[in-house]
């Protein structure tokens, strides 16, 4: 039967309550709070008690309840705290292990392999925008208004209007002409870089590759120098 000195009795074997295991920790949690747990029971004697007691009693019977639910938590997470202490430790001292690195491209392993071969015989490496203009692209280098490669279907154009369009370049020759612009002579250089051109993808072409070209000017230069 539900009295007062019967739950401040709980309440003292709340505090006395320990499981040493988690299996014994969700046996003690049922006994309490289970759906017929001796909380639950208490609640439901509670609907028989005399009207004037009744805040009296429910006040101590939901502090009851609040402690059975705090304690078992702090008793789950001392379980917890065991079981960590009890797993192996991590050894600081031990070697790492190594991290896999990724290979290289091997459009990059090209693309060195020939700018070494070309520095070896005093060639430099020049660079260029992708994005160029006209006449950098084609003007510069003699290529007539109606010549095929001028087409939009031949050239991804990024601004097409005006009297010097912008686009993708088709080739790195417009790297030599900046650099016959701004260089002074001799000349010998090399220009890799990505081109551009408005080409079906298939096994045997793609809109986007690579090339290298090359320029040597110099005084009494021949074939017989390349």
């Amino acid at each position: 039967m539900i009295s007062q000195e019967y739950i401040d009795q709980m309440m003292q074997s709340l505090k006395e309550m320990k499981a040493a295991k988690e299996q014994e920790l969700e046996e003690l949690r049922v006994k309490w709070l289970g759906k017929k747990g001796e909380i639950t029971r208490l609640f439901e004697e509670f609907r028989t008690v005399s009207p004037e007691l009744k805040k009296e009693y429910g006040q101590k019977l939901n502090a009851l309840k609040v402690a059975a639910q705090a304690r078992i938590d702090e008793m789950r997470d001392e379980l917890a705290q065991i079981v960590d202490a009890t797993k192996p430790q991590t050894d600081l001292t031990m070697p790492g292990d190594a991290m896999e690195l990724g290979s290289r491209h091997p459009i990059s392993i090209t693309r060195e392999e020939i700018i070494s071969i070309f520095r070896k015989f005093g060639y430099s490496v020049a660079e260029g925008p992708e994005i160029e203009d006209d006449w950098h692209v084609f003007s510069a280098l003699n290529f007539p208004p109606e010549h095929p490669a001028r087409d939009m279907q031949d050239t991804f154009f990024v601004s097409p209007g005006g009297e010097n369009p912008i686009l993708l370049r088709t080739h790195t020759s417009s790297v030599q002409v900046r650099t016959m612009e701004h260089s002074e002579l001799p000349i010998r250089v090399i220009c890799p870089g990505r081109v551009f051109r408005n080409e079906a993808i298939s096994a045997r072409a793609h809109c986007i590759f690579h090339q290298v070209e090359g320029l040597y000017i110099d005084k009494n230069v021949s074939f017989a120098d390349l």
